[in-house]
C-alpha cells in the first residue's frame, strides 16, 4: 500500500540521514496519519541525474560533519566547564547561566558574544577556534588532545587536595608524638563530642589547643599518704561536701606528728629504766635468764612444743650450722574438756602423749635406739643425758619466770580454766608426764614467743652479730631485746650464766604508758578501752595490735553513720551514686557487731590503688554487706583506715627506736654491721607499707635521724615459737654444761679445803685439759 507523496522543503542544516534520504527520493516523504517517514521512490520514471546526485551526496556528508562538530563542541564545553569550575567553585553559578544563554543563541543561529573587557578564557579560545575555522580545520586528534588536557587539569586539582590532606595528617601525628600531653586533651575532646547529633546537623571538628603543662617540670610522685578525696565527687551535694569535711576531721584526730613521736621515745626510755629497777612498773621488763643468742653456726637436732591457744604443736628442728634449718611438725586440737579439766595432770598427760606419738612417727629409729639403750644401762634413768632431746616449751600464758626452765603460772586465759595448775611450775608439770612415758626428752627452756622471735632472727640473720630486738606486731604486740646485766638493778631469783654479761629481757611493752602521758587518745580509743575486759591496761597494745585496729575503725564508722548530716553509705537517690543505685547496709552487717570488723579490711583498703577503688568496694559488699557503696563512701573509708594504720606504724617506731637507743649500738665504734631487728606478725607481713611507715618515723627521731635509720635493718623472723624455742633449748643445754663444769670446780675446791690440799687446778687448766 502506497500513500500519497507530497513535496516539502528541507530545513538547513539537515541531519545526515535526512540528506541521504532526500538525495534518493528527491525530497519525497510518506504522509501517514501520525507518522512521517521517508522512503525511496519506486517510480522509475523519475530517476535522478548523476551530477545532481553527486552534488547532493557532498552536501549530505557536509551536513553530517557539521552535526558531529556540534556534538563534539557540546561535549568539550561540558569538560571545560567542569575543569574551570573545579579550580574555582565560586563561578559555578555564573558558568551555568552563561551556558544556558549560549545554548539559546546557538539554537537561534547567533554568534556567542564575549564579555567586553575580559580576557578570553581557555574555553572561549577553543570555541573561537572551532567557530572561526569550522570542523574542517579542527581534527579529531586535536579535540582529543584538548580533552586530555582538561582531564589532566582535573587530576592535578585532586592531587593537590590529597597532598594537602596528607601533610596535615603528618603534622598532627608528629605533634602527638612530641607532645604526649596533647593526646590526653585530644581524647578528652573526643569523649565530649561522642554524643549523637541530628542527621541534619553537620558535625565540625577543631583540634584542641596544646597543653602548656607538657613543657613544665612535673613534681616527684608522692604516695605515702593519699588525700581523703583524690577525685572530685560526681555530684555536687551538700551531704557529699559534709562527708569530705568530716572525713578530714576524723583523719586529723588520728595524726601522730613528728613531735609526738619524739616525746613518745623519751617516755618509753624512762619507763624501760623504771622496769629494770623495780617490779610493779608500767613496763614489766621481765628477765628471761637467756644470756646468749645464736649466731647461725649452731648444729644439732632439737625439739619444741607450743601451747598458745586451742592448738598444740610439736616440732623437731635440725640446725644445719649455716643459718638454715629443717623443720618438721604436727598440730593437734586441744579437746574442750581438757581446757577446763579438774586437774593439771589431765592436760599435761595429753601433751606428753602427743610428744611420744611425734617421736615414733618422725624419729622412730632414733627413738627405738634410746629405748634399747635405756633397757641396757644400769643407771636409774637407763640412758645417758647427752642422748636426750632438749625441748623448748613455748607457753603463751602469764607466767612468773624464775629460771630458764622454771616458771609458775599466774592465771589462765584464752578459754582455759584449770585452777589446779595456777601457782605451779609448768615446766615441771610437763616433765613429770614425759618421764612417766619414759621418753628421752628433757624440758630445757621455758620460752616466750617474743624471745623466740629474737632467737630465730639471730640464727638466720646475715652478718656476724645477732639481732638485738625481736618484736611482734600482729594480734598482739611485744618485744624482747638484749640488755646488759649491769643495767638490771632489780634482784634476779633464778640461776643464769653471768659470763656473757648480757640477758634477754621481755619488755611486755603492750602496757607502755597506761597513764596516757604521751599516747594519743581519741574518742574511739576511749570507747574501745571501756568495752575490753581489762580497761586502763595494755593501752599501747590497744593502739597498735591487729586485734584492736579493726574495732577502732568500726567505732569511727558507726559515729559517722549516726550523723544525719554526713552521707556515709547513704544516698537521697540513685543520682548521688556513681553506680546509679542507692547504698544500703544489711541488718546483719558486721559493722553493727562489736569486734565484727577484722583488721584485714585495713590491709585491703591500703592496698587498693584502682581509680574507682573497685577492690575495696567489692570487699565492703562481700564481707561487710554494704551494698552499692559509692566512690565517695570508699574514699572516706580508705582515708580513715589509712590514718589508723599509719598511727599504729608510727607508734611501733617509738618502741623500736627506744630499744636501739637503749642498747647504744648506733654509737658503738665496733659495730660496723647493720643493726638487725627481727619482726613477726600479720601487720608487718601483710599490711602494705607498714615497715616503710616505720622507717619514715625513725628518720625524724632525735638520736637516729636519716643516717641512723639507714643502719637499722628490719627483717622478718619466721616461726619464733618453733625454731626460736629450739634455739633457746640449745642455749640452755650449753648453760647446763657450763654450770656443770662450774659446779665441778666448786666441789673440787671445797674438798681441797677439807683435805688440806694446796694444789687446786685453775679454771684455765681444767679447760685446757678438757
Amino acid at each position: 500500500m502506497i500513500s500519497r507523496i507530497r513535496e516539502v522543503p528541507l530545513p538547513l542544516p539537515m541531519q545526515a540521514d535526512d540528506a541521504s534520504s532526500a538525495s534518493f527520493t528527491g525530497g519525497a516523504v510518506l504522509d501517514m496519519p501520525g507518522v512521517t517517514r521517508r522512503r525511496r521512490s519506486v517510480n522509475s520514471s523519475t530517476a535522478p541525474d548523476p551530477a545532481a546526485a553527486h552534488k547532493a551526496g557532498v552536501q549530505a556528508r557536509g551536513s553530517a560533519d557539521d552535526s558531529r562538530y556540534h556534538h563534539g563542541l557540546s561535549r568539550l564545553e561540558s569538560s571545560l566547564d567542569y575543569s574551570t569550575e573545579a579550580g574555582n567553585p565560586n563561578i559555578s553559578k555564573s558558568r551555568s547561566e552563561e551556558k544556558e544563554a549560549r545554548k539559546r543563541q546557538t539554537d537561534a543561529g547567533a554568534d556567542i558574544p564575549s564579555s567586553p573587557g575580559s580576557p578570553p578564557s581557555p574555553r572561549a579560545a577553543v570555541f573561537t577556534r572551532f567557530r572561526s575555522t569550522g570542523p574542517s580545520a579542527v581534527s579529531k586528534s586535536q579535540a582529543k588532545r584538548e580533552w586530555s588536557q582538561s582531564c589532566r587539569g582535573v587530576l592535578t586539582s585532586l592531587i593537590r587536595v590529597l597532598s594537602s590532606s596528607v601533610v596535615f595528617l603528618a603534622v598532627v601525628f608528629v605533634l602527638r608524638a612530641l607532645l604526649p600531653d596533647s593526646a590526653l586533651h585530644y581524647s578528652s575532646f573526643l569523649s565530649r563530642q561522642s554524643t549523637l547529633t541530628p542527621l541534619t546537623t553537620k558535625a565540625t571538628f577543631s583540634p584542641p589547643a596544646l597543653s602548656q603543662q607538657a613543657h613544665q617540670p612535673q613534681p616527684p610522685a608522692v604516695c605515702e599518704i593519699h588525700p581523703p578525696f583524690p577525685t572530685p565527687a560526681p555530684v555536687s551535694s551538700p551531704l557529699t561536701m559534709a562527708l569530705e569535711t568530716q572525713t578530714k576531721t576524723v583523719v586529723g584526730q588520728f595524726d601522730y606528728s613528728d613531735e609526738d613521736v619524739n616525746k613518745g621515745v623519751v617516755e618509753f626510755l624512762r619507763q624501760m629504766a623504771e622496769g629494770l629497777e623495780k617490779d610493779g612498773a608500767s613496763m614489766s621488763q621481765i628477765p628471761t635468764y637467756v644470756t646468749a643468742v645464736p649466731n647461725g653456726t649452731e648444729k644439732g637436732l632439737y625439739m619444741a612444743v607450743d601451747l598458745g591457744g586451742t592448738n598444740f604443736r610439736v616440732c623437731s628442728i635440725q640446725l644445719n650450722g649455716d643459718t638454715t634449718f629443717r623443720l618438721t611438725y604436727t598440730k593437734v586440737a586441744i579437746p574442750r574438756e581438757l581446757m577446763v579439766a579438774k586437774t593439771a595432770e589431765e592436760l599435761f598427760a595429753f601433751l606428753a602423749k602427743q610428744v611420744e606419738i611425734f617421736l615414733r612417727t618422725h624419729h622412730g629409729e632414733h627413738f627405738e635406739a634410746h629405748i634399747r639403750r635405756r633397757m641396757t644401762m644400769s643407771s636409774p634413768e637407763g640412758f645417758k643425758d647427752e642422748n636426750v632431746f632438749r625441748l623448748g616449751f613455748t607457753f603463751s600464758f602469764p607466767v612468773q619466770q624464775l629460771g630458764i626452765n622454771k616458771g609458775t603460772l599466774i592465771r589462765w586465759t584464752k578459754g582455759f580454766d584449770i585452777p589446779d595448775a595456777v601457782g605451779k611450775d609448768v615446766c615441771a608439770l610437763l616433765q613429770t608426764e614425759i618421764d612417766k612415758l619414759h621418753l628421752p626428752v628433757k624440758v630445757a627452756a621455758l620460752v616466750n614467743d617474743t624471745v623466740g622471735t629474737l632467737m630465730a632472727r639471730s640464727y638466720s640473720s646475715p652478718g656476724k652479730s645477732g639481732a638485738i630486738l625481736g618484736a611482734i606486731f600482729g594480734t598482739g604486740t611485744n618485744g624482747a631485746y638484749v640488755e646488759k646485766l649491769s643495767n638490771i638493778k632489780k634482784p634476779l631469783a633464778g640461776e643464769y650464766d653471768k659470763s656473757t654479761g648480757e640477758m634477754v629481757i621481755n619488755t611486755e611493752w603492750g602496757s607502755f604508758d597506761n597513764q596516757l602521758k604521751v599516747l594519743p587518745n581519741t574518742p574511739w580509743d576511749v570507747q574501745l578501752d571501756l568495752a575490753t575486759p581489762n580497761p586502763g591496761i595494755q593501752m599501747y597494745e590497744k593502739r597498735v595490735s591487729g586485734m584492736y585496729l579493726g574495732e577502732i575503725l568500726r567505732l569511727t564508722v558507726i559515729d559517722l553513720l549516726k550523723n544525719p548530716d554526713v552521707a556515709l553509705f547513704k544516698d537521697d537517690n540513685s543520682s548521688y551514686n556513681d553506680w546509679k543505685s542507692t547504698t544500703n547496709i544489711a541488718e546483719h552487717s558486721p559493722i553493727y557487731k562489736q569486734w565484727g570488723l577484722d583488721t584485714s579490711v585495713l590491709s585491703v583498703a591500703a592496698a587498693d590503688s584502682t581509680p574507682e577503688l573497685s577492690i575495696l568496694r567489692q570487699e565492703l559488699e562481700a564481707n561487710l554487706h554494704i551494698y552499692a557503696p559509692s566512690l565517695e563512701d570508699a574514699q572516706a573509708f580508705k582515708a580513715i583506715a589509712g590514718a589508723i594504720g599509719r598511727r599504729a606504724a608510727r607508734l611501733s617506731a617509738v618502741a623500736i627506736a627506744a630499744i636501739v637507743l637503749q642498747t647504744g649500738k648506733l654509737n658503738d665504734p665496733e659495730q660496723d654491721e647493720p643493726i638487725d631487728i627481727g619482726v613477726d606478725g600479720s601487720l608487718v607481713e601483710h599490711y602494705p607499707y607498714f615497715r616503710d611507715m616505720i622507717y619514715e618515723a625513725l628518720r625524724v627521731i632525735k638520736g637516729i635521724g636519716e643516717e641512723g635509720a639507714k643502719r637499722i635493718r628490719i627483717g622478718i623472723a619466721k616461726d619464733g615459737s618453733g625454731v626460736g624455742a629450739a634455739l633457746i633449748a640449745l642455749v640452755a643445754a650449753r648453760m647446763e654444761k657450763s654450770t656443770s663444769t662450774a659446779d665441778f670446780i666448786s666441789d673440787l675446791r671445797l674438798n681441797a679445803k677439807k683435805t688440806d690440799l694446796t694444789a687446786v687446778p685453775e679454771d684455765s687448766e681444767l679447760a685446757a685439759g678438757e
